[in-house]
């Protein structure tokens, strides 16, 4: 665990460097939140309206808080790294290092999500009481409870995307895959909640990675309630435990598959 640790906290060193792209980066975000600000404001006739369970502000802030985790865990690199490293046989020359390539993919992503992550929460929320006034009520356990899902939603998330990248070893180019995979997240997940899907498609939409990934904190930073926290925590736990599963089922048979190959 050590050696893990150790390549997380170099991540970080490393992608400190580049703070300030994140930085100019935020300035499409900024822009995302403008238009999504005038939209939400034009169709809530009454800043007190409810509609679908939330009222202005907490769609607002429902966006905000996507975005900043859309933002920070975009995994376009990785998943290609991840594919071009199949592809071309290096991911062999990592069969017989002391560490295993999918937890060295964790956590060398890990540290980059944390550093994007950290950044473009502070300047999120900077910009969310700028446009608000305001930020959602909660208690320090609360905040707790929400920096804990984010913190599975990102494990979450890069487990899937390291399983996609992994699908190489099967087909020529998984990257269509973590195209679609990125659109769903971003169209379903990050601009409007479960709750403005129809009622035959919300049971469905629970089970797949966007309840995790993206509805879950943003749910629970907008509007919290201890049973809806459970609810997210525990499918969130399920949902690390089977992606951690099947990441290493989809590694350790092509790694087999490879080696039969001669590779």
């Amino acid at each position: 665990m050590r050696k893990y640790l150790y390549i997380f906290k170099s991540e970080i060193m490393t992608n400190l460097q580049y703070a300030f792209d994140i930085f100019i980066g935020f300035i499409s975000y900024c822009i995302l939140i403008f238009i999504f600000l005038n939209l939400w404001q034009y169709i809530y006739s009454d800043p007190n309206e409810i509609i679908n369970g939330y009222s202005m502000n907490q769609m607002i802030w429902y966006v905000i808080i996507t975005e900043i985790l859309w933002m920070s865990l975009s995994g376009r690199k990785l998943c290609k790294k991840i594919c071009n490293d199949v592809r071309s046989g290096n991911i062999a020359y990592n069969i017989n290092k002391p560490y295993n390539y999918v937890e060295y993919s964790l956590f060398s992503q890990l540290g980059l999500v944390t550093v994007r992550f950290f950044i473009v929460t502070l300047l999120g929320m900077f910009l969310g009481y700028i446009f608000l006034g305001s930020f959602p009520s909660l208690n320090i356990i609360q905040v707790l409870l929400v920096l804990l899902s984010s913190a599975l939603a990102t494990v979450i998330n890069i487990l899937l995307i390291v399983s996609i990248g992994l699908i190489s070893f099967y087909i020529e180019d998984a990257n269509p895959f973590y195209w679609l995979y990125s659109k769903i997240i971003l169209v379903i997940g990050t601009i409007f909640p479960i709750e403005y899907f129809p009622a035959v498609l919300q049971p469905i939409i629970k089970f797949s990675p966007i309840y995790v990934v993206s509805y879950g904190p943003a749910k629970l930073f907008v509007d919290f309630s201890t049973p809806v926290c459970i609810e997210i925590l525990i499918s969130q736990v399920i949902y690390l435990v089977i992606s951690f599963m099947i990441c290493h089922l989809i590694y350790n048979k092509g790694v087999k598959k490879l080696n039969v190959n001669g590779g």
